[in-house]
């Protein structure tokens, strides 16, 4: 399961998941900062500095097994001018949002430089659409502290005090998924088919 990678892998994937990373994150604390919270701003969060941001262990899994996360940004609620469940929605929503974002304006860039002849170029934009979509649809599962639970909350009527009472059991519950296979199935149904929409964009602009 743990593939250690080339050093011209990491060189690969290196600009990718830092900046897939650092932007899930200060999506997070932009958004709650609009709606009101000034809990990332004032904590040095409402940043795109990688160092705010990177966790190690997230981070070095990544490279690792495919899937990783960032340090959370602090939210604070009961700052929102907004009602909490829809302002936890939106600051939730707002990581894997980004991360999707990204993968769109990379599978763009990809297209417009792809006769360019600069291979290593091309291929930062392919891992940078491959991590981006990795990291929304993993973020997106809905299980406790990732941001699906909470917009699986957003969504459902009334306060969802299962999912938090789940959330003390959620990093075991994400190791059991990892190794009974589960999450590498989300993946393979999700992420794959994903990929290929946006290199066959990334394609069709190169090619125009």
């Amino acid at each position: 399961m743990f593939n250690l990678p080339s050093l011209y892998d990491v060189a690969l994937l290196l600009p990718a998941i830092i900046l897939g990373l650092t932007f899930h994150e200060f999506a997070h604390g932009w958004v709650a900062d609009r709606l009101g919270d000034r809990t990332a701003r004032a904590m040095g969060r409402l940043t795109i500095n990688p160092v705010a941001h990177v966790d190690p262990i997230g981070f070095l899994l990544l490279f690792l097994v495919g899937f990783g996360w960032a340090k959370p940004v602090p939210v604070n609620p009961y700052n929102f001018r907004c009602e909490i469940k829809q302002g936890m929605l939106l600051v939730s929503l707002a990581g894997p949002a980004t991360n999707v974002l990204l993968a769109v304006v990379s599978a763009v860039v990809l297209g417009l430089f792809y006769n360019q002849q600069w291979p290593y170029f091309a291929e930062i934009m392919d891992k940078m659409i491959l991590i981006n979509i990795v990291l929304a649809v993993f973020n997106l599962i809905p299980v406790p502290p990732l941001d699906g639970s909470k917009i699986l909350a957003g969504i459902l009527p009334g306060r969802q005090e299962w999912l938090e009472q789940l959330e003390r059991f959620g990093p075991i519950l994400l190791i059991v998924l990892l190794f009974t296979g589960v999450i590498g199935y989300v993946f393979s149904f999700l992420v794959s088919p994903i990929y290929r929409v946006l290199y066959n964009l990334a394609s069709f602009i190169a090619f125009q």
